[in-house]
């Protein structure tokens, strides 16, 4: 969220007595650092060296009173966030696995599951659904609350607010939200989706702004933001019906917005749709010329498609086996149209195994053809299970996954982002049991890998690429 600098001026009191030049006139309206700047800019300033060098510590002089405290180191320098069962949210340094800080959520809600926004420098915490079951429709008991979210920016950590997702507000039939790009994308059971702008949310519903660490007052009662038993707060609270930016009625309540121009990905809500993913422009809904993606795979997961995190505008789809980049160019008939042309692939290693395709022949001469090939995810092949993209680095990160007789073992693979060539591999130590879930995060020389255990039990694995010493 942008904020922008007030363009006021101080005024002097009506009635003033000057003791020291009694005959000056009254001091001119002193103006704030942006209207300084905006001066000088536009060279209202003298020329003279001398009165540009007082200017300019006049306005450093103004930004230093101004500022509520210069930031610890341990803001500034890469962390890991870490969310506990117990409704904590740690901040540890990559580097050491010190603990910085740590910020209690609430007493009240129960939260489970860690997003990020990206673009906005945001990442989000929802809490856990409440389900309206029919013993409790029954006993007339209001459950309006589907879930909470609570938005921090970071570097350094701060609060931007905890808010409500009500279906009194939604609607009854929401199902879900996420937060993207500013947005607040939430969908229903009628397999819709609907985008509102956090920014307006904030804006306009923030009943108190809250510091974490800070004391303040909250319905009576004194108490430290982020620290128990109190936590934080919901400050959102959306009292009316909220615009809509767009709304679309997609298979599986998936959609994607991007691209230059503005486009969007989805799979129409229709039988014969599903598979295929299309991609319109959001100006007018036309569909691109070659915008109907379709993997033509045979596995029991589905492939998955989404627009480039490095603000290309292109479109990464992946598959079991084949990883393609994608943009959106002009077409040469009609400016007013868009065409997706591939721009390079990424193939997993695959070893031909011609007896699985063979039909087979039995004693008696009896010919017996095969109903199905092998699927493109079989455990025996290298597959495709994540693909993650490093900015500062300006590489794609590949998680490739082949099982044993005893486990599944994982390698990332690293790949130039503008070409797609193949530059390293690094090997996972743990095994990779794909029964389970999996989370990969990838930054600068860091790699993360959170794996689900039995029993609901999670644990974090954290690599660090380092130069070979010589030998």
């Amino acid at each position: 969220m942008e904020c922008s600098s007030s363009m006021s001026f101080v005024q002097p009191p009506q009635k003033s007595v000057d003791l020291v030049r009694p005959h000056a006139k009254s001091r001119p309206t002193r103006k704030n650092v942006s209207m300084s700047i905006i001066s000088r800019r536009y060279g209202i300033f003298s020329k003279d060296a001398g009165t540009l060098l007082r200017k300019n510590m006049k306005i450093l002089r103004q930004i230093v009173l101004q500022s509520e405290a210069l930031s610890k180191p341990s803001d500034q320098n890469p962390c890991l966030l870490a969310l506990a069962a117990d409704n904590w949210l740690y901040r540890f340094s990559i580097k050491t696995g010190e603990q910085l800080q740590k910020v209690y959520l609430s007493p009240h809600h129960k939260f489970r599951y860690l997003g990020w926004d990206v673009s906005q420098e945001t990442f989000y915490i929802k809490s856990v659904q409440n389900k309206q079951t029919p013993l409790v429709r029954q006993a007339g008991v209001d459950q309006s609350t589907l879930l909470y979210l609570a938005v921090f920016k970071v570097v350094p950590l701060e609060l931007v607010g905890v808010l409500e997702i009500s279906r009194r507000v939604f609607g009854s039939s929401v199902v879900d939200v996420i937060l993207s790009q500013g947005v607040l994308a939430v969908s229903y059971s009628s397999k819709v989706v609907k985008l509102y702008s956090f920014e307006n949310i904030v804006q306009k519903y923030t009943t108190k702004k809250l510091v974490l660490g800070e004391r303040c007052e909250w319905n009576g009662v004194w108490a430290t933001i982020g620290e128990p038993p109190f936590g934080i707060p919901v400050n959102i609270s959306i009292s009316d019906d909220i615009p809509v930016l767009f709304e679309m009625s997609c298979f599986n309540n998936g959609i994607q917005i991007g691209g230059h121009p503005w486009h969007y990905i989805f799979t129409p809500n229709n039988k014969r749709h599903q598979g295929t993913h299309h991609i319109c422009s959001l100006q007018d809904g036309s569909l691109a010329k070659n915008g109907i993606q379709d993997m033509n795979c045979c596995s029991l997961e589905s492939d998955w498609i989404y627009f480039h995190p490095d603000d290309s505008g292109r479109i990464i789809h992946v598959g079991p086996s084949t990883i393609n980049v994608l943009k959106i160019l002009k077409t040469q008939e009609c400016c007013s149209q868009s065409e997706v042309v591939p721009e390079f692939s990424i193939t997993a290693h695959r070893v031909n195994n011609q007896t699985a395709s063979k039909d087979s022949v039995t004693s008696s001469g009896r010919v017996v053809k095969r109903r199905y090939h092998q699927l493109d995810d079989d455990p025996g092949q290298e597959t495709f299970r994540m693909v993650e993209y490093e900015d500062e680095l300006d590489l794609l990160a590949v998680v490739e996954v082949m099982n044993t007789e005893e486990e599944g073992k994982a390698h990332v693979c690293l790949h130039d982002n503008q070409t797609g060539m193949f530059k390293k591999k690094v090997p996972l130590v743990e095994s990779w049991d794909v029964t389970y879930s999996h989370k990969l995060f990838f930054d600068l020389e860091t790699i993360i890998h959170i794996e689900q255990k039995k029993h609901n039990q999670f644990c974090c694995h954290v690599y660090k690429i380092t130069c070979r010493r010589p030998d």
